[in-house]
């Protein structure tokens, strides 16, 4: 890990020009940097999240020292919420209640990110090119697009600050080049002296994710294993990255989960029995570039859940299989 970040600290620095040529395809320089710059900068501002029509806003402050990476989500909308991170350790606010720890790593409406460990992925699933330079919340900017090799998947658009290289806006585009999402800085403070007591813990609560997906340490009892199932029509380029069986909130029996990533989008695959008191609602729903679909096969309920197109999420739910069918 420490010699991936090196190499990344030397691109950082050498590699990537102070302007990019409009039009030029990158390897995975820029990505790169837009990676490191989210986990390693001091920053604090305020983004607007826009969607189906809707908008949300949020502050959010992020400081990397010696003991880690220390993050708050604030919704500015609504009831106040609140997300806290420390390294590890997930905390979450709603109202006036008291805080729930989260076992695993936030998965909601924050600002979009890069992982670095999944960026080699990058370039076998998308034409990265640079686009043009824009100024945004005060700060000059290089904008890089991910286009995608096939049609079930989202063209992304990136705005990158050319100094820190921290994500400052991010689009998702569908095939018609319409905006599905967006999420742009309106302020922010790059750097200098942001104070510790800024990320902790306050009166009330956390993000923007759908409550249906979170899971406390008392709601879980997770285990790394093969299942009986598989997949057999997943978009190329999109690979396995984790399957187990876990106890979700509100369930009484496990609840099967595969989590696959082509290194830009995800995709979550819930497979459950459906029990006696069967519910949920079935067929598709949507929230900006996040597509629901969920449907019965025999005795089980299978949900897909993916920043995808939602043609893309129908053909991976049909595509679920018992092994040996």
């Amino acid at each position: 890990m420490k010699a991936r970040f090196a190499r990344i600290v030397v691109l950082f620095f050498t590699v990537v020009p102070a302007f990019a040529d409009t039009g030029r395809q990158v390897d995975l320089d820029w990505p790169q940097i837009i990676a490191f710059a989210k986990h390693q900068t001091n920053y604090s501002g305020t983004f607007v999240y826009q969607h189906d029509g809707h908008m949300e806003t949020a502050r959010i402050t992020h400081i990397s020292d010696q003991r880690g990476e220390h993050e708050k989500l604030e919704s500015l909308d609504g009831p106040r919420r609140e997300f806290i991170r420390n390294n590890n350790e997930i905390w979450w606010y709603l109202g006036d209640h008291k805080a729930v720890q989260v076992e695993r790593q936030y998965s909601g409406k924050s600002f979009p990110t890069l992982l670095p460990e999944q960026l080699s992925a990058l370039n076998e699933n998308y034409l990265i090119h640079t686009a043009e330079q824009a100024r945004i919340a005060g700060f000059d900017t290089q904008a890089i697009v991910f286009q995608p090799k096939d049609t079930l998947r989202y063209t992304h658009k990136m705005w990158a600050h050319r100094d820190s290289g921290l994500l400052l806006k991010a689009v998702v585009l569908d095939e018609r080049k319409q905006i599905v999402e967006q999420y742009t800085f309106i302020q922010l403070k790059i750097g200098g002296d942001i104070e510790r007591t800024q990320v902790m813990p306050g009166q009330s609560a956390t993000s923007l994710e759908q409550q249906s997906h979170f899971v406390t340490p008392s709601e879980t009892s997770a285990q790394a294993a093969k299942s009986d199932w598989k997949i057999v029509a997943l978009p190329t380029g999109f690979k396995k990255i984790m399957e187990m069986r876990r106890l979700l909130h509100g369930k009484k029996t496990d609840v099967i989960h595969f989590v696959f990533s082509d290194g830009l989008a995800g995709i979550s695959v819930f497979i459950e029995t459906l029990g006696n008191n069967f519910d949920k609602k079935l067929g598709l729903s949507s929230r900006g570039a996040i597509h629901v679909y969920s449907k019965v096969k025999g005795d089980y309920l299978v949900t897909v859940v993916g920043e995808v197109p939602p043609r893309t999420v129908m053909q991976v739910a049909d595509s679920v299989r018992y092994r040996g069918q």
